[in-house]
């Protein structure tokens, strides 16, 4: 591509495309034929992102039901929102689950130093704790709804064995969002266990070597080796784990329905509320547009601080 674009280099972007239409020779035809297969990704970019986002900011200043034409309605959607107790409520729960999902990086952490050991079978037990990453969350949902059940699920029954008398956990306000966020700590484990095991196994066996021949015990190493070197991947592992729980749906769909008492209601379930049972396009769309600004300032945020803890080698 270096050789390719040789001589459009330097060009303004009206002048390239001259370039492109009435240019001569095999620069020209391989610049096409790149062209022409980014053209692919360009296009399914702009219908299925883009062109939704640019709908969602205009549906946000009409009052629509679906059943209705649009009417417009200004800043309405936006007043509205600030004044919206249900919006608050479901955004408090919403960091509340972030809150609670994002400890659960410490536990694939754990798991993932643990398969990174030289042992038998460490191949089996990394596809064991693998599975429920690739299990739809449908059906585990329906199942965590079972076992979290008061009458005959397993979680009390275990808990009884030891004398404890478990609660309603998917009935109970206290106790029906971090039920929730247990269930996320299982099936989530697995795919940030395998993205941490990678950046363990991307470290250089020399820098523990070093340690051992300095008198470095296995905490020192972990402290002074292995977290430094591995903050990139904790860095992508933060980030992409709070874009997915920020907008967690699934679950609390089948499991809770957003209750019992809007406890468990999040900003997505509160979007789909408004979208799909209140017909209310205008207002989902600001939410969604709320949903957007935050996980764009928390990138953003996160972006700025990873100069102060993430060390790239």
């Amino acid at each position: 591509m270096e050789g390719t674009l040789s001589k459009s280099r330097g060009l303004l972007p009206w002048q390239q495309l001259r370039w492109l239409i009435r240019g001569k020779g095999a620069e020209r035809m391989q610049a096409l034929w790149a062209y022409a297969f980014l053209s692919l990704s360009v296009l399914g970019l702009f219908i299925f992102t883009i062109l939704p986002i640019i709908a969602a900011f205009g549906l946000s200043f009409v009052d629509w039901t679906l059943l209705s034409p649009p009417k417009w309605a200004g800043t309405s959607n936006f007043q509205r929102l600030l004044d919206d107790g249900y919006f608050w409520n479901a955004l408090k729960n919403t960091f509340y689950y972030v809150a609670g999902v994002m400890p659960g990086i410490a536990i694939s952490l754990f798991l993932a130093m643990l398969l990174n050991q030289k042992l038998r079978f460490t191949t089996t037990y990394r596809v064991f704790y693998y599975l429920p990453t690739i299990t739809m969350w449908v059906a585990i949902a329906l199942v965590w709804k079972w076992l979290y059940s008061p009458q005959y699920g397993l979680v009390n029954w275990a808990l009884g064995l030891i004398g404890i008398k478990g609660p309603a956990w998917l009935s109970d306000p206290s106790w029906a969002m971090p039920a929730q966020i247990f269930t996320s700590w299982w099936k989530g484990a697995g795919y940030n266990m395998l993205i941490l095991l990678a950046g363990l196994q991307g470290i250089p066996e020399i820098y523990y070597e070093a340690a051992s021949i300095d008198g470095a015990n296995w905490w020192q190493k972990f402290r002074h080796v292995t977290l430094p070197l591995l903050t990139p991947t904790i860095y992508f592992v933060v980030v992409m784990t709070f874009i997915g729980s920020f907008g967690v749906f699934s679950q609390i769909y089948i499991m809770t329905e957003g209750g019992p008492g809007q406890a468990t209601t999040t900003l997505i379930y509160y979007l789909f509320q408004n979208a799909f049972k209140y017909f209310d396009v205008g207002y989902a769309n600001v939410l969604a547009i709320a949903f957007f600004i935050i996980v764009f300032v928390f990138t953003q945020v996160q972006t700025k601080l990873q100069k102060r803890w993430v060390h790239y080698t």
